[in-house]
């Protein structure tokens, strides 16, 4: 039985070797290793060998069974190698070079204003994208009545849309919500930065989508004046894009802030001229601003007495618009490649 057993290890082997395609390799498996092949009438006869030998041929047929595999496996990978060479091919020729990603240029912008925010001492901050009636809107100092808890104008999640405000669960509308959650976690003084996604329920047009990015930024400590926020936000544009940037401050109202600004920026795809963007008027919103509410503040565990600050929420989106002279925002959000390549 030994001397069979060998015979079919050697026999195989030059069998195995002299299989040029994968159809003779098949060929060559089912004689070895099939039900009707030679290793099986191997195991078929070890029950009827004496007790004392069975154990030891056993042990030497499933070796073999192994072996045979492993040379069978070995062969296949050389035929297809060599299958799939091209003939007269130069191997010495330089390959070609392959096309290398970009970032998306929100990304690249976040990015940019996390550097420059890094400069001036800021921290970067992250949170959930979604959140509760309570963070969204009762701790900023939303009224109960305000439109912006409506169906209309923000995602409510199905199934958690009623009940007490820690209860209804919405997709963030906005990222300040988030804000009050560091103040409650963190020790002031604080100086930070929240970059993110949010979504709103309304029409989509050149400048508006349902999902969009916005990046917040926050000082909190016992002495901080108006006019150093002012100086804040026209140093970071002009780290951004390089130059002095022309703002304005207009007087605003936001729940969350008091005194409450929006924050405009000369339109940099008309040059102030007027277009589409800017609606013909030569500048665009691009944040709103101003003092944290004192309500705001107690939600976060400061006492307004002892505390003040600076708050901007900046839509990213359109930043990046002004960057590259782009006309409609929906365009970053269309996954159009040849609209993205340009910004390799």
């Amino acid at each position: 039985m030994k001397e069979r057993l060998n015979s079919i290890l050697s026999d195989g082997k030059i069998k195995i070797e002299k299989a040029k395609t994968l159809a003779e390799l098949q060929d060559v498996k089912a004689s070895l290793l099939s039900k009707q092949g030679s290793l099986a009438e191997i195991f078929k006869e070890i029950p009827k060998l004496d007790m004392s030998v069975r154990p030891e041929i056993g042990q030497m047929a499933y070796k073999l069974k192994e072996q045979l595999t492993s040379l069978i496996d070995s062969r296949r990978e050389e035929i297809q190698l060599k299958s799939s060479e091209i003939k007269d091919f130069d191997f010495t020729v330089p390959g070609l070079q392959p096309s290398a990603g970009a970032l998306h240029p929100i990304t690249q912008m976040c990015y940019d204003l996390d550097d420059a925010f890094r400069s001036m001492g800021f921290e970067i901050y992250q949170e959930k994208e979604i959140t509760s009636e309570l963070y969204a809107f009762d701790k900023l100092n939303f009224p109960p009545e305000h439109p912006a808890r409506d169906s209309m104008d923000t995602y409510w999640l199905e199934g958690y849309d009623s009940g007490k405000p820690e209860e209804k669960i919405c997709l963030r509308p906005h990222l300040t919500g988030a804000s009050v959650r560091y103040l409650q976690t963190h020790k002031p003084p604080f100086r930070f930065v929240y970059p993110g996604r949010v979504y709103r329920n309304e029409s989509t047009d050149a400048r508006h989508e349902r999902a969009f990015f916005q990046y917040e930024a926050m000082i909190v400590d016992t002495d901080i004046t108006f006019s150093a926020g002012k100086i804040m936000v026209e140093g970071i544009l002009s780290k951004v894009f390089g130059r002095k940037v022309s703002t304005r401050m207009r007087v605003g109202f936001f729940p969350f802030v008091e005194p409450g600004f929006e924050i405009d920026m000369n339109c940099l795809v008309c040059g102030g001229t007027g277009c589409s963007v800017c609606k013909n008027v030569g500048w665009i919103e691009i944040m709103p601003g101003g003092m944290p509410h004192p309500n705001v503040l107690r939600a976060g565990g400061l006492d307004p007495a002892k505390y003040t600050g600076f708050y901007i929420n900046i839509g990213l989106d359109r930043l990046v618009m002004m960057r590259y002279g782009v006309d409609d925002v929906r365009l970053f959000h269309s996954s159009d490649l040849r609209f993205l390549k340009q910004f390799n």
